[in-house]
């Protein structure tokens, strides 16, 4: 019996371990599992290195699956120190953004490195019930002194619809951005020139754009801004305006195909409906596909940039001007208008194109109204179209030179007659041709603005 009741003793024993490992395993898992026990640090998001101007706070972003409980920031000149913030969070969230502002008393220091101590400890109960911390050391570098920027030479005036050109310097040890900000909207990139720290651009004032103004921009890392206008007499041009009347002839011949060929499902709807679609939707679509073969320049340093007037069509008869803003009818209503952003010339059918300047092919393609469409580019953000193209002599990525046949006249597209519609950009802005068909208006304008700038750089 005594034997018996030490076995049960023992059974008993052995149940009860059982039972005390299993609660403890249990508790472990819980402790594993719980979300009350995470154990994933916060995360502190801030450059590890910033250069700061002390005018904005430096933004600091912090998260945590759990939440953030406590946050301690310490401002330290490497002498000196002084805490900027400590704080007990009542109410945990998992995302708490925090501006941290340059202490205007009780810290003063002359140096211009500091080191920003942060830590961060989560609402978790792990690390018995102390929960999870984060440490970051942040390098500080502040900088208040704006962007060196000043103009060294640029075009006396721009016409509506044209182009100017622009010489500056830039100059600063930590410069972020420099570009040329225009009123409506237009962002002109720049090109480095001639010697460090030196900029050229070309900039282009639209024909739909009514008044034209330009400042180059220049921003560091610290967030310091200087801001300087070009300055230029605006010659506000006026455009032809064509009241077109639209024939049956040509919305059910030319306008049908390329219904047909761009939009199927249109070919049962209206006259008019198609035409307003071709002439304003394809239209669109034509130019946004334009604009990204058009919208970039040099980013290599250039020293010169010379060009041979262009007219790319011997003994071409203008047809149709730059800028004319048509307005088009049928049976006297009005239903649609466009610009025409180019010049048509026209001489024999099907006869040679020539680009008149070296450049490389970046488009060759059908689009959509413009016809079988070449696009050269000759460096410093100008590029020259050619539309409703019969065939290309030349392919995509192909370097050209100055006389080369490149196509051939015809009549594909939005075209009722065998020309050529000849289109010059800048940075994905269509300008006036004519301005670049004449060797006395590129040389005021852009040669000896180059020239000018150059030789005033070589006094520094």
């Amino acid at each position: 019996m005594k034997e018996l009741r030490n076995k049960q003793r023992k059974g008993s024993s052995g149940i009860i371990i059982a039972v005390i490992l299993i609660l403890i395993i249990g508790a472990f898992g819980f402790l594993y599992t719980s979300p009350m026990f995470e154990r994933n640090a916060p995360k502190i998001d801030i450059a590890s290195k910033i250069d700061w101007n002390l005018r904005a706070p430096l933004k600091l972003n912090l998260s945590d699956d759990t939440g953030i409980k406590f946050v301690r920031i310490t401002l330290s000149d490497g002498k000196n120190s002084i805490e900027i913030m400590k704080k007990l969070y009542t109410n945990i969230v998992k995302n708490q953004q925090v501006d941290i502002k340059f202490p205007k008393t009780g810290f003063t220091s002359t140096k211009k490195n500091f080191k920003l101590l942060i830590n961060v400890v989560d609402g978790s109960k792990w690390n018995f019930f102390s929960g999870n911390s984060a440490k970051k050391v942040v390098s500080i570098k502040i900088d208040r002194i704006r962007p060196e920027l000043y103009v060294i030479s640029n075009s006396y005036k721009i016409n509506k619809g044209g182009v100017a050109s622009v010489v500056f310097k830039a100059k600063d040890t930590n410069l972020k951005d420099l570009y040329i900000q225009t009123n409506f909207g237009k962002i002109f990139h720049v090109t480095p020139f001639y010697k460090k720290d030196y900029y050229i651009s070309l900039i282009a004032w639209p024909v739909q754009v009514k008044k034209f103004r330009a400042t180059i921009v220049a921003t560091d890392d610290a967030g310091n801004i200087t801001k300087v206008p070009i300055r230029l007499f605006y010659r506000n041009i006026k455009f032809r305006v064509s009241k077109i009347k639209l024939k049956d002839n040509f919305l059910d011949g030319k306008v049908s195909d390329l219904i047909a060929e761009y939009k199927p499902e249109l070919s049962d709807a209206s006259k008019i409906k198609k035409f307003k679609y071709i002439n304003e939707n394809l239209r669109d679509i034509n130019e946004k596909i334009i604009q990204k073969y058009t919208a970039a320049t040099d980013t290599k340093m250039i020293d010169n940039f010379y060009q041979n007037k262009f007219y790319p069509l011997k003994n071409g008869a203008k047809v149709a001007s730059f800028g004319d803003h048509r307005y088009y009818s049928y049976k006297d209503k009005q239903i649609s208008e466009a610009w025409h952003l180019g010049i048509d010339l026209a001489s024999i059918a099907e006869a040679k194109i020539r680009t008149k300047n070296n450049g490389v092919v970046v488009f060759a393609n059908s689009n959509g109204i413009y016809g079988n469409n070449l696009i050269i580019y000759h460096g410093l953000g100008l590029y020259t179209l050619y539309g409703h193209c019969s065939s290309f002599l030349v392919n995509k990525g192909d370097q050209v030179k100055a006389g080369q046949a490149i196509a051939n006249t015809g009549s594909t597209g939005l075209a009722l007659g065998d020309h050529l519609h000849f289109a010059v950009l800048v940075q994905g802005i269509e300008v006036r041709p004519i301005e670049w068909m004449g060797k006395s208006w590129m040389r005021k304008n852009i040669f000896d603005i180059i020239k000018a700038s150059k030789k005033l750089i070589d006094r520094k």
